[in-house]
């Protein structure tokens, strides 16, 4: 058995991938034009423009992820979602009640829900900061469960880190007594933290709006200009 030789060793595979950027930054997926040595000469003399390839190429994988996850990702946990119910955009909130940038965020999607009457928000327990943060979420679902997850929600962040003595008071102010069975639970937040790999999510929050996936407390008007881009498509 014989292989063919890597042309170029390193430097080859350098060229090929910047090959590539490029294409993704010119919309071809592939250069249509002149040879390797054409495309890296012209990156040699325009280096600025392989931010913006990687910028595109990073934007194509995300959409590809979100398009392949998208039933999934915008299908709620029995009540964990507010708006439109009949939406024509739907932000997706990945989020652990221990995470300040979440409770940081939640006034901006707030008063995305407040000026858009069009938005479905759907929330996504995804608990990754410990065993508080795991108890909060599993009585988060049972609040889901009983429709009253929004109460529960901002009950719980207004109280800062959820301890179980906050987490009680937070049951208990929403008149929350029972739990949805493990296994239920178990099977939604299996079902999140796969979600959260298949997007190569890296933290709390990340935000899903119509093809992009935005990682962190954005602020509100990233996720305003997500939310018009998403509608815009749609049109």
């Amino acid at each position: 058995m014989t292989t063919e030789p890597v042309t170029g060793g390193m430097a080859g595979w350098k060229t090929a991938l910047a090959a590539g950027l490029l294409g993704a930054l010119i919309g071809g997926g592939a250069v249509a034009w002149g040879s390797r040595q054409s495309v890296r000469d012209y990156l040699l003399e325009n280096p600025e423009i392989l931010p913006e390839a990687m910028d595109r190429l990073r934007e194509r994988e995300a959409a590809k992820a979100v398009a392949g996850n998208r039933e999934a990702l915008e299908t709620p946990f029995a009540g964990a979602w507010a708006g439109a119910a009949d939406a024509d955009v739907v932000l997706v909130e990945f989020f652990d009640y221990a995470c300040g940038f979440c409770r940081k965020s939640n006034d901006d999607i707030d008063r995305l829900l407040r000026e858009d009457p069009k938005l479905k928000v759907v929330w996504r327990e995804w608990p990754v900061l410990g065993p508080d943060s795991e108890a909060a979420a599993r009585a988060s679902l049972a609040a889901a469960r009983a429709g009253r997850f929004k109460q529960f929600y901002d009950r719980l962040f207004a109280a800062g880190r959820p301890t179980p003595e906050a987490l009680a008071r937070a049951r208990s102010a929403i008149g929350l007594s029972g739990d949805i069975p493990i296994a239920e639970a178990d099977r939604e937040l299996s079902r999140n933290f796969q979600l959260a790999r298949n997007l190569e999510a890296t933290g709390t929050p990340t935000f899903v709006v119509g093809d992009q996936i935005l990682q962190g407390a954005v602020g509100y008007e990233a996720l305003r200009e997500a939310v018009r881009e998403a509608r815009e498509r749609k049109s």
